[in-house]
């Protein structure tokens, strides 16, 4: 288990466990199978939170102590557990301990000391080579001390970046128990929207029940039974109830409704502060967010880049002055560089290191530790708000449990109040039961109807299919049946018939009370249903709906919809077939039996859907896309309506021009068929006349016209009656009208419009009178000979028995017999001939019958074609009526809608009135904010509103006004006191004012006497540092040095003496001038403490490569002698023997002269 967690992803297998209240995280080894208990009882010792104390949550999920991990999806990378404090959650609960951050402190390094750390050029003669090893000790010491200070100040930074991700987890925890309650308020949410959304459909269905109670109990008391259901207790639907028990109820009612109104009221209130304190509690936010802390912590970054880079420089330096004395040690020092050069190379580094790098890595260091503290109070601050957040969201969740626990509550009152209004919507609902059961007698006598004509209909077609079927087995015995004995085919059984399939319904219904559609508003009128009337809004709304539905269905007759009656059996025994004339009964019937079925249906289910279903999910959203649906289908049936009427008055004209063209049709084949009979009449009586003469001649005249195929009958007067032509033509009408029953069915296909009336007016004979079609000559060919043969035959008995008479053949002359064998020949040719000619004629004749018999089948299908037009033509007549009806009823509904469009015109003008006067009132609020004069005359204007309003206070105003005008007085005592209040803190800020200004002089006056101080200060610390010192020497002190005697430079001082300028530094300052100057000034690089000793009488003087003055010096008395070398610790200066000395090395000050004495 670890505790230092980045914003890395978690490894697999292991589970982030946060700590909301301090936000300190854990990762746990864990696998899937780990329970929930066993992850509390490792947080426990770690965390410091009890086991009973701990609340788990992940998402938007409590993790249960006995279920395991996997439960949760848990371990995952993504999701992370929440620890909340149970015990820190209560309203008594001590706040949060302040953030103690503890950061380990590293001792300085000392600074650096010859003796505790020698090293092999301490003893070097050189004075330069002596100060190598102290430089590199120093910048040893400056680098241990800074990378002291780099590690406080990493680690300063690091415990910022662990304070910044505790505020993190922190913040990540409150979104998760903000996350939790909101899915526990939405859930209370939820139930109370239902709740309330239940409560306003029972409230207004029962608040129509108690206001129409009355109405309800005079609507049952004004509708009668029918004659057949009334008795001596029962007159009306009234006598179903008891009156007096039914007010009791009422009154009950009425008084539980307002009660349970009441306790509704004030919970909605209840749950409306709960809502305000959980938005409340959702805005509630820190007061400093997350990324401007990630933004400080990115900006003081730098300061750590900058602790780096001087750590560089410092191991650079480091590493250099290393080089050098390692070069020394090691003799490798070039030509060109002496150790004089590096040391005073050394010391600007020195300055640097001392002056700079330290004090700026210092710095640094300070601005980390404010960072820190910053984010301790930040840290602290989060801490707080953490605790009083949590805490609020307890008493939170509290509040809402309370609330929860009252739907039960309400949810059993809501159930009682049902209880309670039973009786009352058993009252409502006796209207539309007894309507919806008259419907049910219409529909279920229409559905007989149909049932039957189905059956006799399903018989016909049993009927057809048994003919099929005999005549298929009568075919199969003609061609196989000469093949087999008849006995074996009866044997085998083929000789069988299909029996006849007779369908027999049992009668049913029969019982039913004897009423059409027609008689259902008489016995049950509309407004039973159990809808409002048309002057409220849900009525209309069905009103309209109803009305629209029956006009679109009453436009478009041929896409009725069928009802549950067609849906059942009739699709299946009909197959399409549902508008056919079935056992005498006529498809205009089947339709208005079907019609009257739906009507009745949709009558029955209006009824049905009972009361509740105008409060059920109507809102205003939906009346009013119902309203508009309503409008919709509504114009859209009147538009059919019209445009149907139109098209049967269009249809009408047509059929009365068609008619009329058919009546002057008939009236010229009427008389040309007696014109045509007339003359044949007239030919077939020439036959009979004694005048062979005038016979020849004709039947010269005819012979012409026979062969032309025309025959024009010339007018004969005879003084014979015309028996024969009415018998002739009697008989012809018995036999036409044979042929026409015979020829109907043929010619039921024929066009309507073969004939044209302008075809009517020639005088000739048509082409189709003159021209037999070959159909019909062979229809009529046997027919017509044998009708030929028997004319023929009856005129030519006729003919010879006017012919033989009787003479006496005595009285005959010779010739004369001669003469009368010859014209007995002329007469028998001519006869021959009249026989062929009227044949001929017969022929004509039997083509003229059948074109009669054509024009009569086309009168009779005319006829029937004019009784099927004024079939339609009254039905078309009776639609229009019901469509008037129709367009009645939907003036009537817009008349309804115009009446609610009218109310609602009437409330906008009062929301509007109300309006104007809020806005007069917001518009005096306006001035009194913008009146001048500053708060005073904004106060007092306020309160003169204030006073104004109060004054002109009326019974008439309306609740806003009221609530405005209290506003008003509220917020003029609070905005007077606000004056009050900031002329008192006026007054004090001006006090405030002049103690400060006093204040800030003498502040003013100190500052100038500390910069003053502090100047004099530094003045003589720089006269200090760049004094000469004259003292005891120290290292970096500037000293001075006076050529003696002797040619050494010794220094100048008060109570030390025996301080002599090294003979580098003798060099440094003299190699470049002609003459030695008369005195040195400079700065003290290094000290080497000496002591004179004797001369060993073995020593020999070794070689030196320069000859320098004091390089030997002999004593005054010559009694001993000492050398001096760079090498040696020998007596260079003459002083006796045990005496100490020493040799000061010193560097050039900047822009320091050399003086050197005049020449001689």
């Amino acid at each position: 288990m670890s505790s230092s967690i980045t914003e890395n992803l978690v490894p697999e297998g292991k589970l982030l466990v946060h700590i909301a209240e301090n936000g300190h995280s854990f990762e746990l080894d864990c696998d899937e199978t780990t329970l929930v208990e066993a992850v509390m009882q490792l947080i426990q010792p770690v965390s410091g939170i009890h086991f009973n104390d701990q609340l788990v949550l992940c998402s938007d999920m409590k993790l249960e102590p006995q279920r395991p991990l996997s439960a949760y999806k848990l371990p995952s990378s993504d999701r992370e557990v929440f620890i909340f404090n149970k015990s820190r959650l209560q309203t008594n609960s001590p706040p949060p301990i302040p953030e103690q951050v503890d950061i380990d402190e590293v001792s300085e390094p000392r600074p650096p000391a010859s003796s505790s750390d020698p090293h092999p050029l301490d003893d070097a003669s050189d004075p330069a080579l002596k100060a190598l090893p102290s430089y590199e000790r120093q910048f040893r010491y400056h680098y241990h001390r800074g990378h002291v200070i780099y590690n406080r100040t990493l680690a300063k930074l690091d415990h910022c970046e662990r304070l910044l991700r505790e505020q993190k987890v922190q913040e990540r925890a409150l979104e998760v128990a903000r996350s939790n309650l909101d899915q526990y308020y939405r859930m209370i949410h939820q139930n109370c929207s239902e709740f309330m959304k239940r409560y306003k459909q029972q409230y207004r269905f029962h608040s129509d029940l108690l206001e129409n109670f009355d109405k309800d109990m005079q609507k049952l008391r004004s509708t009668k039974l029918h004659p057949t259901l009334q008795t001596a207790t029962r007159k009306c639907l009234l006598d179903f109830l008891k009156e007096d028990n039914l007010r009791k109820s009422a009154d009950n009612c009425n008084s539980s409704h307002k009660q349970f109104e009441n306790k509704v009221v004030d919970f909605n209130q209840t749950f409306g502060e709960v809502k305000r304190k959980v938005e409340e509690l959702f805005t509630w936010r820190a007061s400093l967010p997350i990324k401007n802390l990630e933004l400080s912590i990115k900006e003081h970054h730098r300061y750590l880049n900058e602790q780096k880079s001087i750590m560089q420089s410092l191991s650079k330096d480091v590493n250099t002055v290393k080089k050098l004395v390692d070069d020394c040690l090691s003799c490798q020092l070039s030509s060109s560089l002496r150790p004089h050069d590096a040391v005073s190379a050394l010391g600007p580094m020195y300055d640097v290191h001392d002056k700079s790098h330290l004090p700026r890595m210092l710095a640094c260091e300070r601005a980390i530790s404010k960072l820190l503290d910053f984010f301790k109070d930040k840290k602290n601050e989060m801490n707080i708000f953490v605790h009083n957040y949590m805490q609020k969201t307890t008493y939170v969740t509290y509040y809402i449990k309370d609330v929860k626990l009252q739907f039960p509550v309400f949810r059993e009152a809501m159930i009682r109040q049902e209880d309670l209004f039973r009786d009352l919507k058993f009252v409502r609902g006796i209207g539309p039961a007894y309507r919806a059961c008259l419907a049910e007698i219409v529909r279920r006598k229409a559905s007989m109807k149909l049932h039957m004509g189905m059956a006799g209909q399903l018989a016909e077609r049993l009927a057809t299919k048994r003919e099929v079927e005999v005549r298929r087995r009568e075919e199969f015995l003609k061609a196989h049946g000469w093949f087999i004995p008849k006995d074996v085919l009866a044997s085998m059984g083929l000789c069988d018939t299909p029996n006849q399939c007779d369908v027999n319904i049992a009668p049913f219904d029969t019982t039913l009370l004897d009423i059409d559609i027609s008689d259902l508003d008489r016995y049950a009128p509309e407004y039973l249903a159990g809808l409002p009337t048309k002057a409220e809004k849900p009525g209309s709304l069905r009103g309209s709906i109803s009305m629209s539905n029956e006009s679109s269905n009453l436009a478009d007759t041929e896409e009725v919809g069928v009802d549950t009656l067609e849906k059942d059996d009739s699709d299946d025994i009909l197959e399409g077939c549902e508008l056919v004339e079935i056992a005498g009964t006529s498809k205009m019937e089947v339709e208005n039996a079907k019609l009257k079925a739906e009507l009745a249906s949709a009558i029955a289910l209006i009824c049905s859907m009972g009361p509740e279903f105008e409060y059920e999910s109507l809102d205003d959203c939906k009346v009013n896309n119902l309203l508009k649906d309503a409008a919709e289908k509504t114009a859209e049936a009147l538009h059919l309506k019209d445009e149907y009427g139109k098209h049967l008055q269009s249809m009408l004209k047509a059929k009365q021009m068609q008619c009329v063209s058919y009546e002057k049709r008939i009236q010229e084949l009427e008389q040309r068929l007696s014109d045509k009979y007339s003359q044949g009449q007239k030919l077939s009586t020439t036959n009979g006349g004694t005048d062979f003469g005038l016979l020849a001649s004709k039947a010269v005249d005819c012979k012409p016209e026979i062969s032309g195929c025309e025959v024009n009958m010339p007018r004969i007067s005879t003084s014979e009656p015309m028996d024969e032509v009415s018998c002739i033509s009697s008989s012809l009408d018995a036999k036409l009208g044979l042929f026409t029953r015979q020829s109907s069915k043929g010619r039921e296909g024929v066009d309507e419009n073969m004939m044209d009336s302008s075809g009517m007016l020639n005088p000739q004979l048509d082409s189709s009178m003159q021209e037999p079609h070959r159909e019909e000559l062979q229809v009529g060919e046997k027919d017509g000979k044998d009708k030929i043969v028997g004319h023929s035959g009856m005129s030519l008995t006729n003919s010879s028995t006017a012919e033989s008479m009787p003479e006496p053949l005595n009285a005959l002359p010779c010739e004369t017999v001669a003469e009368l064998i010859f014209d007995t020949k002329v007469r028998e040719d001519l006869v021959l001939e009249l026989q062929s000619a009227l044949a001929e004629k017969s022929n004509q004749l039997s083509v003229t019958e059948n074109k009669l018999r054509d024009a009569l089948d086309e009168v009779a299908m005319l006829r029937r074609e004019m009784e099927t037009s004024g079939k339609l033509l009254d039905e078309s007549q009776m639609n229009c009526a019901h469509l008037e009806n129709c367009l009645h009823e939907a003036r009537e509904e817009a008349q309804s809608h115009r009446c609610a469009a009218d109310r609602r015109a009437s409330e906008y003008s009062a929301l509007r009135a109300s309006a104007v006067k809020m806005r007069g009132l917001f518009e005096r609020l306006r001035n009194c904010v913008y009146a001048p004069g500053g708060m005073a005359g904004f106060a007092d204007s306020l309160r003169a509103l204030a006073q104004s309003l109060a004054n002109s206070v009326s019974d008439s105003e309306d609740d806003g006004t009221a609530e405005f005008r209290k506003c008003i007085r509220v917020l003029a005592e609070k905005v007077g006191f606000l004056s009050r209040h900031r002329e008192e803190l006026h007054e004090k800020y001006t006090n405030i004012e002049a103690v400060n200004e006093q204040l800030r002089k003498e502040l003013e006056e100190k500052n100038e006497l500390v910069k003053t101080l502090y100047t004099k200060h530094q003045l003589e610390k720089q006269a200090n540092k760049e004094k000469i010192s004259f003292s005891r020497l120290q290292v970096h002190e500037i000293a001075a040095f006076v050529l003696n005697s002797a040619g050494h430079y010794e220094a100048i001082t008060r109570n030390c003496s025996n301080y002599y300028l090294s003979a580098e530094s003798v060099a440094l300052f003299t190699d470049h001038l002609p003459i030695q100057p008369s005195f040195i000034v400079g700065q003290i690089v290094h000290i080497e403490r000496q002591t004179v000793k004797s001369l060993p009488p073995s020593s020999t003087r070794p070689e030196h490569g320069r000859a320098d003055p004091v390089d030997q010096m002999t004593s005054d008395s010559g009694t001993e002698r000492l050398t001096l070398n760079s090498g040696s610790s020998l007596n260079p200066y003459g002083l006796p023997i045990g005496c100490e000395y020493f040799i000061v090395t010193v560097a050039m000050l900047p822009d320091t002269t050399i003086h050197s004495p005049p020449p001689s």
